[in-house]
C-alpha cells in the first residue's frame, strides 16, 4: 500500500494495473494508439495511488518543457495582475505553462529572474524590461532562448516586442485635460529609462505645443513607478505653487496614490483638482470613483504577445523582429472638470 511515504513509480502503477512500464508511460503521455480501456484503468490507478507524472523530465528528453517564464515588474499593481491572468490564460490555450517572476523593477532581481527561468529550461520568455534593463536583454539575447518584451521596448536590443502606443495615450489624457480648459498640467513621470514614460512624455508635449501652451519642465516630476514612497516628492510639488489645475499621472497606480495624498491636505478630486491616469485598471476592478484613465487593451496586449513568443519557439513566421503597437483610448471617469 502506497500511504505517503515514499514516491510512486511507474513501476508500481505497472504492476497494480498489469501493464507494461512502457505501455503506462506512453498512456500518461497522452499516445494515441493506447486503448480507451487501457487508458482508463491506468488513469483510475493513478488516481488511487496519488502518482504524480514527471512531465519535466519527458521534456527534457524531448528537447523541449511546454513551459514560459513571464517576468514582470510588481504584481501588487494590478496593472501586471491583469496581464499576467490573460497571458496565462492564452498559454494554457496554446499549450504552455506560464509561471511568474517579478523583479520590484530592480535590475539585479530582473537578472536573478532571468537566470532561474534559463535553470528552468523553459522554452521562452515574456519580459517586461525594468529601467536600465540594457545589459541583462544583452545577456537574455545571446542565450538563444525566445524572447519577447512586453509593454516597454528597448533600444539595447533589437528585439520581438508587444507595446501599447504610449505616445499617442500621453497626448489623448494631456489633450482631454487642454479640452477642459487647463493649461497647467502636471506631469507626474515614470523613470526616464523606461520607454513608456520617454513616449507618454513626448505626447504630454505634442499635446501641450498644438494647444500653442508653453512646456514648463518643471510641471514635470519624476517619482517612483512602484507608486509608492512618493510623499515627498509629491509635499515638495505642493509646496511650490506651480499654479496647475489638473494632473497626468505615469500610472493608475500613482495617480489614486496622488489622489490619496491630496485628499490627505484638504484637496479634493475634481472640484480642486483634476486627475487623469494610465491603464485604465478600474475596467477589471470594481471602484465606486471612476478615475479618468488611458485605455490599453491589457487583454489584447497579452494575447499578442504570447501568440508572437509561440510563433519563436516553433520557428514560424518572418524572423524579422515583430513591432506590434496597440492605439490607445481614452476611457472618460469622474475626476476631470472644466475651468
Amino acid at each position: 500500500m502506497h500511504n505517503g511515504r515514499r514516491k510512486v513509480t511507474l513501476r508500481d502503477l505497472a504492476e497494480a494495473t498489469g501493464f507494461s512500464v512502457n505501455t503506462v508511460s506512453r498512456a500518461l503521455r497522452g499516445e494515441k494508439r493506447i486503448a480507451p480501456e487501457t487508458l482508463q484503468k491506468i488513469l483510475e490507478a493513478q488516481a488511487r495511488m496519488g502518482y504524480i507524472h514527471n512531465t519535466l523530465a519527458s521534456s527534457l528528453r524531448r528537447g523541449y518543457t511546454n513551459t514560459i517564464a513571464v517576468i514582470l515588474g510588481d504584481v501588487s499593481n494590478p496593472h501586471f495582475g491583469v496581464m499576467m491572468s490573460e497571458i496565462e490564460a492564452r498559454a494554457r490555450a496554446r499549450g504552455y505553462a506560464a509561471f511568474l517572476q517579478t523583479t520590484s523593477e530592480d535590475e539585479a532581481l530582473e537578472r536573478a529572474a532571468i537566470q532561474s527561468a534559463v535553470n528552468k529550461s523553459v522554452d521562452g520568455i515574456l519580459i517586461c524590461p525594468c529601467p536600465q534593463s540594457g545589459q541583462n536583454l544583452h545577456t537574455l539575447a545571446s542565450l538563444g532562448i525566445p524572447f519577447v518584451l512586453v509593454g516597454r521596448r528597448s533600444a539595447a536590443v533589437d528585439a520581438d516586442y508587444v507595446i501599447c502606443n504610449d505616445e499617442l495615450g500621453g497626448w489623448q489624457a494631456t489633450r482631454a485635460l487642454i479640452e477642459r480648459g487647463h493649461r497647467r498640467i502636471l506631469m507626474l513621470q515614470g523613470d526616464p529609462e523606461i520607454s513608456s514614460a520617454r513616449e507618454r512624455l513626448a505626447g504630454y508635449r505634442r499635446a501641450l505645443d498644438e494647444a500653442g501652451i508653453e512646456y514648463d519642465p518643471r510641471l514635470v516630476r519624476e517619482g517612483s513607478v512602484m507608486g509608492k514612497d512618493n510623499e515627498a516628492l509629491y509635499a515638495q510639488i505642493l509646496s511650490e505653487d506651480l499654479g496647475f489645475t489638473a494632473a497626468f499621472a505615469f500610472s493608475d497606480l500613482i495617480a489614486w496614490d496622488f489622489w490619496r495624498f491630496l485628499h490627505g491636505r484638504g484637496i479634493e478630486v475634481p472640484r480642486d483638482l483634476s486627475l487623469v491616469g494610465f491603464d485604465n485598471i478600474q475596467s477589471r476592478l470594481s471602484i465606486p470613483f471612476g478615475l479618468t484613465s488611458i485605455r490599453t487593451y491589457k487583454g489584447r496586449m497579452s494575447v499578442e504577445a504570447v501568440d508572437l513568443l509561440v510563433r519563436r519557439m516553433r520557428g514560424e513566421g518572418d524572423p524579422a523582429p515583430a513591432r506590434v503597437v496597440i492605439d490607445t483610448a481614452l476611457a472618460p471617469g469622474e475626476t476631470v472638470r472644466t475651468v
